[in-house]
């Protein structure tokens, strides 16, 4: 019996549904300027997915893209703030 598709799943599972309220807290605590963080780290595991193998290659690549994806979900975040849905951090000012 085969597990690994099974823990493939949930391990992106879990990536996605702590990269959603990482997305809100990074926006509201530092802003849409934040988004080189993300980058970084999505490069970088994206990078570390080429000298791993196995599952550590695929976990690696799903947190990677997860990453690279969260740079538009700031800039997302920020037109929800705008918008009233989500509160503005510290510091942010609001456009009227």
């Amino acid at each position: 019996m085969q597990i690994t598709g099974i823990i493939i799943g949930a391990a992106t599972f879990f990536t996605i549904g702590a990269f959603h309220p990482l997305v809100i807290k990074a926006e509201f605590y530092l802003g849409v300027g934040c988004w080189w963080l993300f980058l970084l780290l999505g490069v970088g595991c994206i990078a570390g997915s080429l000298f791993t193998v196995g599952i550590w290659s695929i976990i690696l690549g799903v947190v990677g893209f997860s990453s690279l994806w969260s740079i538009l979900e700031l800039v997302k975040q920020r037109k929800r703030v705008e918008r009233g849905w989500f509160p503005a951090g510290p510091g942010h000012e609001k456009k009227k």
